[in-house]
C-alpha cells in the first residue's frame, strides 16, 4: 500500500477527533461552588428567579433537571421540564438575564 493513501484516512480520523473535542469544549458544566461564587458576585441571577420564568412558560410542569453551563463565554441555565401534557421540554435561559435562548421538545 502506498503511504499517500493513508494520509486522507488519517486526516479524516484526526478531523473527527478534533470535531468531537471542540463540541465538548463548547459547553462546560459548572459545579455548585462556582455557581454560588458567580451568584454572589452578581454575574448570574438566582436559580429560583430564572426557574420561575421557565415554570411560567409551562404552568403546572414538573422540574426534571437543571444545569448551569458556560457556552461560548455565556452562562446558561439548561432546564428540563415535564409539561402537564407529558411532553419533556428543554429550555436554555441566559443566567444573567433569564432571557429565553432555546425551547425545544426533548
Amino acid at each position: 500500500m502506498k503511504p499517500y493513501l493513508l494520509q486522507p484516512r488519517t486526516g479524516s480520523r484526526l478531523a473527527l477527533v478534533l470535531l468531537a473535542f471542540c463540541s465538548v469544549v463548547a459547553a462546560r458544566d459548572l459545579g455548585p461552588d462556582e455557581a454560588l461564587r458567580l451568584r454572589q458576585q452578581g454575574v448570574i441571577l438566582p436559580l429560583e428567579q430564572v426557574l420561575q420564568k421557565a415554570m411560567d412558560r409551562y404552568p403546572g410542569a414538573k422540574l426534571l433537571e437543571v444545569e448551569l453551563e458556560e457556552k461560548h463565554d455565556i452562562y446558561v441555565y439548561e432546564v428540563e421540564l415535564l409539561t402537564v401534557e407529558g411532553v419533556a421540554r428543554e429550555l436554555h435561559l441566559k443566567a444573567d438575564s433569564g432571557e429565553l435562548l432555546k425551547d425545544k421538545e426533548d
